[in-house]
């Protein structure tokens, strides 16, 4: 009788582990194509159909705001700049914020009518504010898709609104969402992270933005990034979440129902969090080592990380991580700004990660009076 007992318990637990595989290997079965990536290094995690051209609908808008964002750091534009709507973004369709000709708008309320409500008329004023007219901003997308080597989106308007020539894929959608949150900081959750908030409140025409990713109150520490829904590209999403230092972004494409969507993303983000987890190597400005360079004004530099150092653990690896500093031809003078090598991160022989790497200060190289400054110091 107790073997029978421990069989049917040993049979129960084997179940159990049958059905972990098998979820395991059915993440995002709803979706044509899905990616999940730590933010910070961008390694995937988790890859379905990652490359395949699909169309992104108002996913779009994540390169919309990031030409946004490098305007705003380049000075061409600024928050508070008020914008004249044209007749041109007026006449767009799909999810709007009904602007009309020749209301003028902030280019703060026309992010968050973007970043929120996924307004098709604010993102085309937005490219017309910074590029003059959408056909000159929609080659400037195409650019930075170039830059950012994206080799599998081509675009034909900032909306997302439904054009065969207008595609991109999972992977470069998720290269998209890193870049963006790099750039885009805390200004950009600051928006990204609400789930509704209002615009034209100084007039009788106050708006109320509702946000389309309804996983900001459904899993805790999604933040952001954008959702897209069009006939002929389904039910998209590019979620970023947050736990323990720990930032994944995960991408769904071409989903049948919002719901699915949703139950797919949270899928994703729950193999992300339960197998890896950031492991803390070094503190920003901790110094790695100390060069000393032939005909350098000082004798000794010391080397440091720019910002704190993580790297990716997958909970069931074995085996201790190791680091190796790599340097490049380092050529007299260097600025504190200019990389001068890598730490590359490895376990088990494998790279896992690298980091740039950076001197502590500017170093120039001596001079015939520097010379014989150190001469004389010798001497003395």
């Amino acid at each position: 009788m107790l073997k029978k007992g421990l069989c049917l318990l040993i049979g129960i637990m084997m179940l159990f582990c049958q059905i972990n595989v098998v979820h395991a290997t059915n993440l995002a079965s709803g979706a044509e194509s899905a990616i999940l990536i730590d933010a910070n290094s961008q390694q995937v995690l988790y890859h379905k159909n990652e490359t395949k051209r699909l169309y992104p609908a108002s996913t779009t808008k994540i390169m919309t705001m990031i030409l946004l964002f490098e305007a705003i750091k380049e000075k061409r534009i600024n928050w508070n700049d008020t914008l004249s709507c044209s007749a041109y973004a007026a006449s767009m369709g799909g999810s709007q914020v009904y602007l009309e000709e020749n209301e003028k708008m902030s280019v703060n309320e026309l992010f968050k009518c973007v970043a929120i409500a996924s307004a098709n008329d604010a993102s085309v004023l937005i490219g017309e504010g910074i590029a003059g007219s959408h056909q000159e901003f929609v080659k400037m997308m195409n650019e930075k898709a170039k830059q950012l080597k994206l080799v599998n989106t081509h675009f034909k308007n900032c909306t997302g609104l439904h054009d065969v020539e207008h595609y991109t894929c999972a992977k470069d959608l998720a290269t998209m969402g890193a870049y963006l949150i790099k750039i885009g900081g805390k200004k950009l959750f600051s928006v990204t992270s609400l789930y509704d908030s209002y615009i034209r409140e100084k007039n009788h025409q106050k708006f109320w933005l509702v946000n389309t990713n309804k996983l900001l109150k459904q899993y805790q520490g999604v933040d952001g990034l954008k959702t897209g829904y069009t006939k002929e590209a389904g039910y998209c999403i590019v979620t970023t979440c947050k736990k323990d230092n720990l930032r994944l972004i995960g991408v769904l494409m071409n989903e049948d129902k919002p719901q699915t969507r949703n139950e797919d993303m949270k899928g994703l983000l729950n193999y992300g969090y339960s197998k890896y987890q950031q492991i803390k190597l070094y503190s920003k400005g901790e110094v790695l080592d100390t060069l000393k360079i032939k005909d350098l004004v000082d004798q000794e530099v010391k080397v440091i990380t720019p910002k704190d150092i993580y790297y990716l653990n997958d909970r069931a690896s074995k085996g201790e991580v190791k680091t190796k500093i790599k340097y490049n031809q380092i050529e007299l003078s260097v600025f504190k700004n200019q990389e001068i090598g890598e730490l590359v991160v490895k376990k088990q022989n494998k790279t896992i990660a690298s980091y740039s790497l950076y001197l502590e200060k500017d170093v120039k190289k001596m001079n015939f009076l520097d010379k014989l400054l150190r001469v004389y110091k010798s001497l003395i």
